[in-house]
């Protein structure tokens, strides 16, 4: 069946709260667990980057509650982290992708990552979507910087980032969507 956690945007008092348990520990509370354990080798080593991959680059966010918990959850989790961690020489911020051309996007356009330019028949923003390589890209730019230490906490977005570090995606495009 459809995913009440997906599919709803509306009235908060009008949502599906059926699986908010499970989609909060899914999406937020794995990120907690995951970052826990990061964080005790990376303040050993006295450097590093946590990243947090969310949506939007706001410090706001819409649609159904338990997805805007998240997507808020995740922003503030990268800034209470930085604060947490910056003594220690480790960095954590909050990125998030423009359009983002993944396998369920391909899939919901009905297209392949060869002919995914199809997709803009259907919706001409699918145009300007990024693969996720860019957000790679746009990640590995942030920890290859010698300076990453003066970011941490911010929310940054992959299309600023590869306006700053000029990085491209895969097929030397600059997706600013």
């Amino acid at each position: 069946g459809e995913d009440p956690i997906n599919s709803a945007y509306g009235w908060f008092w009008d949502a599906d709260l059926t699986n908010a348990a499970k989609g909060l520990e899914n999406a937020l509370v794995s990120h907690f667990i995951t970052a826990k354990h990061a964080a005790k080798g990376l303040m050993a080593a006295r450097r590093g980057l946590i990243v947090e991959v969310t949506e939007g680059d706001a410090m706001s966010a819409g649609g159904h509650p338990v997805k805007l918990a998240v997507k808020l959850g995740l922003k503030q989790m990268a800034l209470t982290m930085a604060a947490e961690l910056y003594p220690h020489g480790v960095a954590a911020v909050a990125i998030t992708p423009g359009f983002l051309r993944s396998e369920s996007m391909l899939d919901g356009f009905g297209v392949t990552e060869q002919n995914w330019r199809d997709g803009g028949k259907t919706d001409k923003n699918f145009l300007v979507s990024e693969s996720p390589l860019f957000i790679g890209r746009a990640v590995a730019a942030l920890a290859a910087d010698p300076k990453i230490m003066k970011r941490t906490g911010q929310l940054f977005s992959s299309w600023g980032l590869a306006r700053e570090y000029g990085f491209t995606d895969a097929d030397g495009s600059r997706p600013d969507w």
